[in-house]
């Protein structure tokens, strides 16, 4: 992805595996107390080969620890050992080298197109050649999309609905917090993917010379945006999804997302359908390209284990349960991984009917 919140050794972490077998409890206490015999003729339950143990990872973005969590819950119910993804929090660039390997079996964070790259290799002969991992499912389609937003009531004010109209001298100087005479958007930290891809779109795109790019904690860029929209006061801000961002600045209600031209030889799909708070047509063209989020695993371990790629495949988890829990995590003073574990059992008990669905498919019922 081109950006990511605070690294995950800023939060403190504690008893995965444990909090995990505490997450299986909990969703077993939202069951009937006395099991109800199956009735004659049910086919019987697929167990997992050997239980064997799936040794799973997750990305180093905090938005991406939910699903990691509630995936490795759902394995555990269906039977597996599942390491905690927590104990190997990894960037893609580790990730899928290790994955390739054979040193992990899935993880839940992956975005695609973006990580199609690692679908492949390139050998010292410069041909490239299939990598044995596969990505199984979509947990939620069109859930990663980025771009810029504006506060909801410039956007009335100024009729601004793309970033093309920055280039109006009234919108530029709107959003121009400086004084230099351009709009200035709340990008990205230093080092971040998204802090160079924006500078790209500032430098080739013909709205680019009208804005410049503010470089900076995001944390701190995001408190600046809610502040200035609390005060009523213009705000330009870059963001993605799933992140705390568009939960606690609301698009369709605190902020718009702008319209945007893509690059040249940008990988589609660049646009979404439905997205909430557009500030012009549906589709919604943002300019940057809209990835899904589904688990990628070793080919070894969905050809062995039918039933985890059954499971895979059906899982979908909403993206605005992902959002609101990123912005719980960005709100508390400390988050652990029992507290993540706990909140994926809860996840799993409120959807229980249909993770029972999810499962039996898994089992071949």
């Amino acid at each position: 992805m081109s950006a990511r919140p605070r690294p995950a050794a800023a939060r403190r972490r504690a008893g995965g595996l444990a909090a995990l077998a505490l997450a299986g409890l909990l969703a077993a206490a939202c069951a009937p107390l006395e099991e109800e015999p199956a009735p004659a003729g049910a086919p019987p339950e697929v167990e997992p080969a050997e239980a064997e143990e799936v040794r799973m990872a997750r990305a180093d973005w905090e938005a991406g620890f939910l699903q990691a969590a509630i995936v490795a819950h759902l394995l555990e119910e269906l039977g597996y050992d599942v390491t905690d993804p927590a104990e190997a929090t990894l960037s893609p660039e580790t990730f899928y080298p290790l994955l390739a390997r054979g040193d992990y079996d899935l993880w839940a964070n992956g975005w695609f197109p973006l990580h199609a790259r690692f679908l492949e290799r390139e050998l010292v002969t410069g041909q490239r050649v299939a990598t044995p991992i596969e990505p199984v499912g979509t947990l939620v389609e069109a859930g990663a999309v980025q771009g810029y937003l504006v506060d909801a009531a410039t956007a009335a004010d100024l009729d601004v609905t793309s970033t093309e109209d920055l280039r109006r001298p009234e919108v530029a100087a709107a959003f121009d917090t400086d004084g230099d005479g351009t709009a200035d958007v709340l990008g990205c930290e230093e080092g971040w993917g998204c802090r160079r891809a924006i500078d790209r779109q500032l430098d080739e795109l013909p709205w680019g010379e009208a804005v410049t790019q503010v470089v900076g904690d995001y944390d701190d860029h995001v408190a600046e945006a809610r502040e200035r929209v609390a005060a009523g006061e213009p705000v330009l801000l870059y963001a993605w999804t799933p992140s705390a961002t568009v939960d606690v600045l609301r698009p369709g209600e605190d902020v718009l997302w702008l319209e945007s031209q893509a690059l040249p030889g940008a990988e589609e799909p660049t646009t979404v359908r439905g997205l909430e708070g557009c500030a012009g047509d549906d589709p919604c063209e943002l300019g940057w390209t809209v990835n899904d989020l589904r688990a990628v695993a070793h080919a070894d371990l969905v050809e062995e284990h039918p039933p985890i790629r059954r499971l895979l495949e059906v899982v979908e988890i909403p993206l605005a349960d992902l959002t609101a829990h990123s912005a719980e995590m960005a709100a508390a003073e400390e988050y652990s991984d029992d507290d993540l574990a706990m909140a994926a059992a809860e996840w799993v008990a409120e959807h229980r009917s249909v993770v029972d669905g999810w499962l039996a498919h898994a089992r071949g019922d």
